[in-house]
């Protein structure tokens, strides 16, 4: 027997579901993954925003060693978290598209926000850590499902 390969996805026809019969490829329940997880990456660039205007104008909130978090001051990381979260809330929302530039841009954005994450730990090591694994399941959901939207 002949394996027919849908062109868009490069999978066999009889792994996917159709509708009706067209032979047009259904999406699948997990592209409900792809877009929590572009709802997640805009609610972490907008937590980050908010972290990096508090570290801007109420630096007494932070409590720190000698007013230094790992190498910047508290000015420089609030502009550092500030910038990554309006830039992963922006990924966030092209997300939606299922574009592969979107995906790949989402995953290298929220590494980069884990890694800005990093930089908290020694601050608020509890935040830091609900962030990190947060960043953690959007890059799981952006790898595994992120082209589904496309199909919509």
């Amino acid at each position: 027997m002949t394996e027919h390969r849908d062109r868009r996805t490069g999978r066999a026809r009889n792994d996917l579901v159709t509708m009706g019969g067209s032979g047009d490829p259904m999406i699948s329940a997990w592209v409900g993954w792809v877009w929590f997880t572009a709802i997640l990456m805009v609610i972490i660039g907008v937590v980050d925003v908010i972290q990096g205007l508090v570290a801007l104008f109420r630096q007494n909130i932070y409590v720190t060693g000698a007013e230094r978090v790992l190498v910047f001051d508290l000015t420089s990381w609030g502009w550092v978290h500030l910038l990554v979260g309006v830039v992963v809330a922006l990924a966030g929302f092209a997300l939606f598209v299922g574009a592969l530039w979107a995906r790949v841009v989402a995953v290298l954005l929220v590494v980069l926000n884990a890694l800005a994450q990093l930089t908290f730990l020694p601050v608020y090591p509890v935040w830091s850590i609900i962030s990190i694994t947060l960043c953690v399941l959007a890059i799981w959901a952006i790898v595994v499902h992120g082209g589904e939207p496309a199909r919509v």
